[in-house]
C-alpha cells in the first residue's frame, strides 16, 4: 500500500523523538558481561519456553536508533535482572539471514522493534513504553504485575493515577460477574497501552462525580474533558470507546516526552490525518491553536484526526513530505492510501475553509517528487514520482525498478550489481533497469514498500511482480529474461484489449 512506507517512516521519526528526549548513559564497561540475552532462530523457541515473560528487541547493526537505544536497554536489563522475579530482556539481530523469517513472523517492519512475549510466546504485544533505562524499568515492572491493580484508598488512587497520562478505572460493586470479567480481559489485552485499576468505591477517585455507582469504566486523561465514563461492557464496544477517548481532539507534537505516546497513537489510528505545523514560539501561536481546536471539534466523529506540530520537533516530518521551513505555517492532510493535500503559508482564518474544500472534493492532491532529471544517461535510469508512470507503466518496456534509501547499506551494496545488470542488458531495447529514492518521492499505491531495497518488475504487457530472488547479476538477468514480454507481444495485447 502507498502508506506502508509512510507509516514505517513515521514510526522511525517518532522513535527518534523518543530516544532523543531520553537521557543516555553511554558508559557501559566493555568488560562487563551483557545482561541482555542474545537470541537467534536456533534458540528462540527454546528460550521463550523457559520464560513466562520476555522482552525481545529486534535490531539491525547499522541502525542509528538501535545504537542509541543499546546502552539504555543494557542498563535496564541489568536493573531488571535483580527484580523478584527477574525480568529478562533479549535481542535478535534481524539483519542476519537466519533471523529474517523470525522477524517477519513477529511483524518487524523497522528498527528497533520491541515485543513483549507472555505465556511462552502465545501472547505477543508491542512494547509501547519509554526508551530510556529508568522508563523501561518502570514500564516493565507494571507489565509483570496484575493487568489491573485494586485501588483501596485515596492515597493509592493518587499514587496510581498519573495526571499526565491516561488511566482507566473500573468501578464495581463486587469483583465478579460478566462486566468485571470483560474489564479484566480488556485490561490484559491493552495493558501495554494503558494503566488499569479497579475499585468498589468511586469516592476514592479524583475528579468528577463522587456519586458514581458501578459497574462503570472511567477513563482519566490529561486533556480535553479530563474524564469520560463508559457503561457498555461488550469487549469490542468498550475497547473502541477507550481508543477514541484516549486521543486528544488536537494532538500536540513537540519535544515534551509526555506528549509522545499520544503522537504515536495519532499516527497509528485509522483516520485520515490533518497536521498543522507552526512555530510554537511565534506570537501567532495562540491564534492558530484556538482556531485549529475549534475546527477539530467540528469534525469530531468524521474520521479525521488533528495534530499541531512545532517545527522544532518536526524536522523529520519536513524531510518526509519534502517541505521547506519557508512554507510555515502549513497544513497537510494525509489519507490512508497515502494521498496528500497541502496548503503552505496558511492564515488562521483559512483553516476551516481549506478543510471544507477537502470535504467537497475540490482540492488537488500534493505529490512529493524530485525534479525529472534533464540528463538520464547512466545505465540505471533515475525515476521520480512525476515520471514513474511514464517510465514503468506507459513506456511499453520491461522495467526492473528498485526502491531505495540513500542511507541504506544494502542498497549501496546492490547499486554496482544493478549497474552491471543494466550494462549487460544495454543491447535489449525492451528492458529498462531503474531506481527511485523512496524517501524523496511518493510511492504509488501499486507498490508495497516496507523496507529497503524493494524491487518490482513490470513487464511490457503490464504484469507487475515483486522481485524476491537472489541478488547476483545472473539472478537478475535470468529473472528478467524469464518474465519479460517483447514489445510486439505488448502491442498485440493492447490491440486485443481495444477490440474487446
Amino acid at each position: 500500500m502507498a502508506n506502508s512506507v509512510g507509516a514505517w517512516i513515521w514510526s522511525a521519526l517518532l522513535l527518534f523523538a523518543l530516544i532523543a528526549s531520553a537521557s543516555s548513559d553511554e558508559s557501559v564497561a566493555e568488560e562487563t558481561p551483557s545482561a541482555v540475552l542474545t537470541l537467534d532462530a536456533s534458540n528462540f523457541s527454546e528460550t521463550i519456553a523457559k520464560h513466562p515473560f520476555l522482552v525481545v528487541e529486534f535490531y539491525a547493526p547499522w541502525c542509528g536508533h538501535c545504537k542509541k537505544l543499546e546502552p539504555e536497554y543494557e542498563k535496564a536489563a541489568s536493573i531488571l535482572s535483580k527484580h523478584d522475579p527477574p525480568i529478562v530482556l533479549a535481542k535478535v539481530n534481524a539483519n542476519e539471514e537466519i533471523n529474517k523469517d523470525l522477524a517477519s513472523t513477529h511483524g518487524v517492519r523497522g528498527f528497533p522493534t520491541l515485543k513483549i512475549l507472555r505465556n511462552e510466546g502465545k501472547n505477543i504485544q508491542d512494547y509501547k513504553g519509554p526508551r530510556d533505562a529508568d522508563g523501561i524499568v518502570e514500564y516493565l515492572k507494571k507489565q509483570v504485575g496484575p493487568a489491573s491493580a485494586e485501588i483501596k484508598s485515596s492515597e493509592e488512587a493518587v499514587n496510581f493515577i498519573d495526571e499526565k497520562k491516561v488511566f482507566i478505572v473500573g468501578v464495581f460493586p463486587e469483583f465478579s460477574g460478566e462486566e468485571f470479567e470483560n474489564f479484566t480481559k480488556l485490561a490484559e489485552k491493552l495493558r501495554s497501552d494503558y494503566d488499569f485499576g479497579h475499585t468498589s468505591d468511586a469516592k476514592l477517585l479524583p475528579r468528577g462525580d463522587t456519586e458514581v455507582k458501578g459497574p462503570v469504566v472511567r477513563l482519566f486523561k490529561p486533556f480535553d474533558e479530563l474524564f469520560v465514563d463508559f457503561q457498555d461492557f461488550h469487549l469490542d464496544a468498550l475497547e473502541g470507546s477507550i481508543e477514541v477517548a484516549s486521543i486528544p481532539v488536537v494532538t500536540i507534537f513537540d519535544k515534551e516526552p509526555s506528549n509522545h505516546p499520544y503522537v504515536i497513537k495519532f499516527f497509528n489510528n485509522q483516520n485520515a490525518k490533518v497536521l498543522l505545523f507552526i512555530h510554537f514560539s511565534e506570537q501567532y501561536f495562540d491564534s492558530f491553536k484556538s482556531k485549529y481546536l475549534e475546527v477539530a471539534e467540528n469534525y469530531k466523529g468524521k474520521k479525521l484526526s488533528f495534530l499541531l506540530g512545532d517545527i522544532k520537533a518536526s524536522e523529520g516530518a519536513f524531510q518526509y513530505f519534502g517541505l521547506e521551513e519557508s512554507q510555515v505555517p502549513l497544513i497537510i492532510l494525509q489519507e490512508n492510501d497515502g494521498k496528500k493535500y497541502l496548503k503552505p503559508n496558511l492564515e488562521p482564518d483559512q483553516i476551516a475553509t481549506w478543510l471544507r474544500e477537502y470535504v467537497d472534493g475540490s482540492l488537488t492532491p500534493f505529490i512529493k517528487s524530485e525534479p525529472i532529471p534533464e540528463l538520464n544517461d547512466e545505465p540505471v535510469k533515475v525515476v521520480v514520482a512525476n515520471s514513474l508512470r511514464d517510465v514503468v507503466f506507459n513506456s511499453g518496456k520491461n522495467v526492473l525498478l528498485e526502491f531505495y534509501a540513500p542511507w541504506c547499506g544494502h542498497c549501496k551494496k546492490l547499486a554496482p550489481i544493478l549497474d552491471e545488470v543494466a550494462v549487460s542488458l544495454h543491447g535489449d531495447a525492451d528492458v529498462i533497469i531503474a531506481k527511485m529514492d523512496a524517501t524523496a518521492n511518493d510511492v504509488p499505491s501499486e507498490f508495497q514498500v516496507q523496507g529497503y531495497p524493494t524491487l518490482y518488475f513490470s513487464s511490457a504487457a503490464g504484469k507487475l511482480l515483486q522481485y524476491e530472488g537472489g541478488r547476483t547479476v545472473d539472478d537478475f538477468i535470468d529473472f528478467i529474461k524469464k518474465n519479460k514480454d517483447s514489445v510486439v507481444e505488448s502491442i498485440q495485447s493492447d490491440s486485443i484489449k481495444d477490440e474487446l
